[in-house]
């Protein structure tokens, strides 16, 4: 008997504001490196740590249109084909996704097992999740929706819990029936569930045949169904990625696969799974995950401390200082300072919540922005100018564009530019600059074998990022 193709699903959704500063919607939780010596994001340790599974395809990615280029890069970077990856034009949950990635894998195999990983999770021990994996295939093959429940240590009020129908045993690893998901209890409630084996952490992964899961989505979601099946029909190329149709996409309910299938579904089974897992849904989960010093205490980039016990403190830029404290999380990024006690931790997203209302783009917004062709930072802006640090890869360009309502003056700090201005071309050197006039159609191109990299100098009534007019795209970003 030939042994099943599983086709791994990789869900990137989602802002991970927990963990802000560093975690925002222009640069996710999900890419972000989880031990700076590894030096390798969430998505690239979840998509590596499935690698060694006998009969494991290609993943399929699905992720946020604007995330489109982190992913491709991350994923070339550990030398990994996709078998898609699906753009999302709008976030619409779980439910969505899952479904149109589960129909996008059955285009190109008959009835796969499909495996569906949240991108943002930490498993430390892989022997025993492969393990898990390949006892639930024996219930998958059978037709029933396997979901893994996590075998709590705490009473955790950041995660759903799932109700067994009987005990789960870690040793024996026996599907139990599902009877019910429970939605983030307060902490009373918590402390209940934990001292009953049958209930466990919702881990959100999932392992079922295509058609059995599709089958209950016919039953109970039959709108989303055809709505991602229209939306995978108008799918638009875009380079290496596979844009879903945004009218139609848009159109599905915002939902997650628990309540859309899983509450209603009676093929629903769980196994338990004690693997070291952890979501790292917060800065305390980072601190307890991480490497600690004699002191209790994580610290990573430019930190000095002295009788500090506990603490987890990370700078990105400038020099941390600290002294007599206890139990804090302090992270430091180029724009923002988070100083809180490790119990607040949960609290984070409410002050990302008041940022937004109040219109404050750090809530969302990194000063770094990745782009195809590398990145930008903003330094230092006013009213009518902004400054920013341009860094070009080797051999990578920038679209031919113009802007309607702002001037530019480059000057370059490292590195061979080849400038383009109205049809125009030159050659600038380290300490050599030129001036972008309004209107002009002009490109930037790193023509060395090093990072270019340059200061640009921007003036004008409006300095939005959405002011530009591409005439030619390498990335395929003409719109």
């Amino acid at each position: 008997m030939q042994e099943p193709i599983i086709v791994p699903v990789i869900l990137c959704g989602g802002t991970g504001t927990r963990l802000w500063p560093l975690s925002r919607a222009s640069y996710p939780k999900q890419y972000l490196e989880i031990d700076s010596k590894e030096g390798l994001s969430f998505l690239q340790c979840t998509v590596n740590r499935i690698k060694g599974l006998k009969k494991i395809n290609d993943p399929i990615v699905i992720c946020n249109e604007e995330h489109r280029f982190i992913v491709a890069e991350q994923m070339r970077n550990i030398n990994t084909k996709t078998n898609s990856i699906l753009l999302e034009p709008v976030a619409r949950n779980t439910a969505p996704a899952v479904i149109a990635a589960c129909l996008k894998a059955m285009t190109n195999y008959t009835d796969p097992l499909i495996l569906v990983l949240p991108a943002d999770h930490i498993i430390k021990f892989k022997d025993t999740f492969f393990n898990v994996i390949n006892k639930a295939l024996i219930n998958a093959e059978k037709g029933e929706i396997v979901t893994f429940g996590i075998t709590p240590n705490k009473a955790e009020v950041g995660f759903g819990y799932i109700e067994s129908a009987n005990e789960l045993d870690t040793k024996k690893i026996n599907a139990e029936k599902i009877l019910r998901f429970i939605e983030k209890p307060d902490q009373a409630t918590a402390e209940k569930l934990i001292l009953d084996k049958r209930f466990s952490w919702n881990s959100g992964m999932f392992l079922f045949k295509a058609s059995s899961f599709i089958n209950e989505v016919l039953s109970y979601c039959p709108d989303i169904y055809k709505l991602c099946k229209k939306a995978l029909c108008n799918i638009k190329l875009d380079l290496e990625f596979q844009r879903l149709d945004r009218e139609t996409f848009s159109l599905c309910k915002k939902i997650s696969i628990d309540n859309a299938i899983m509450e209603k579904t009676k093929k629903g089974v769980v196994l338990p799974l004690d693997a070291g897992w952890n979501d790292i849904g917060n800065w305390e989960a980072m601190w307890e995950v991480s490497s600690k010093n004699h002191s209790g205490n994580v610290e990573i980039g430019k930190v000095v401390t002295r009788d500090v016990k506990n603490s987890y403190i990370r700078s990105q830029e400038k020099l941390i200082v600290g002294m007599g404290l206890e139990d804090l999380i302090i992270v430091e990024s180029n724009d923002a300072l988070l100083v809180i006690n490790k119990k607040c931790s949960q609290d984070v997203k409410n002050i990302v919540e008041h940022l937004e209302i109040n219109g404050d783009p750090a809530g969302t917004t990194h000063k770094t922005i990745l782009r195809p062709w590398g990145k930008y930072t903003s330094i230092a802006e006013g009213p009518n100018w902004q400054v920013k640090k341009i860094i070009v890869k080797p051999g990578e360009s920038l679209s031919l564009q113009l802007h309607t309502k702002r001037t530019e003056h480059w000057i370059i700090v490292n590195g061979i530019a080849l400038v383009e201005i109205d049809g125009n071309k030159k050659t600038l050197k380290k300490n050599e600059s030129t001036y972008i006039p309004l209107r002009s159609k002009h490109r930037l191109t790193n023509s060395g074998k090093e990072p270019l990299v340059l200061i640009e100098v921007q003036s004008g009534d409006y300095l939005g990022e959405d002011d530009i007019l591409r005439f030619e795209d390498k990335y395929g970003r003409i719109i």
